[in-house]
């Protein structure tokens, strides 16, 4: 099993910044690939960005050139680095791990961006 808490979220004003973070721990040793998903308000869930056990990287294009993901292996953590934040990035955001059995998923964390 993996276990994964989301950590960072808050209120932040349109053009700053937030960096979420995403702690595992568990069978770190199954998980192939992370990232972090979000729900906007009325609106499906969107993958916002994935990294992979080779690190390398996609992104959605709403967030490309704005936001990275990188991983910690020393410490099995998971950043989402948030820039130039917009108040369409408003929603909450879960971390998920890829492993060959099954998804595992946090419990979220909220960014509001005003404006």
């Amino acid at each position: 099993q993996v276990h994964l808490v989301e950590s960072g979220g808050g209120l932040v004003q349109a053009g700053g910044s937030l960096r979420l973070a995403c702690a595992a721990t568990g069978d770190i040793f199954r998980i192939n690939a992370m990232g972090w998903y979000r729900q906007a308000p009325g609106k499906q869930l969107e993958l916002v960005a994935i990294i992979f056990r080779g690190r390398r990287t996609n992104y959605a294009d709403s967030v490309k050139g704005r936001f990275t993901i990188s991983r910690d292996n020393a410490n099995n953590t998971e950043y989402l680095q948030m820039n130039s934040l917009k108040p369409e990035d408003t929603g909450d955001y879960y971390c998920f791990a890829q492993t060959l059995g099954m998804d595992y998923w946090g419990k979220g964390t909220l960014v509001t961006v005003s404006s």
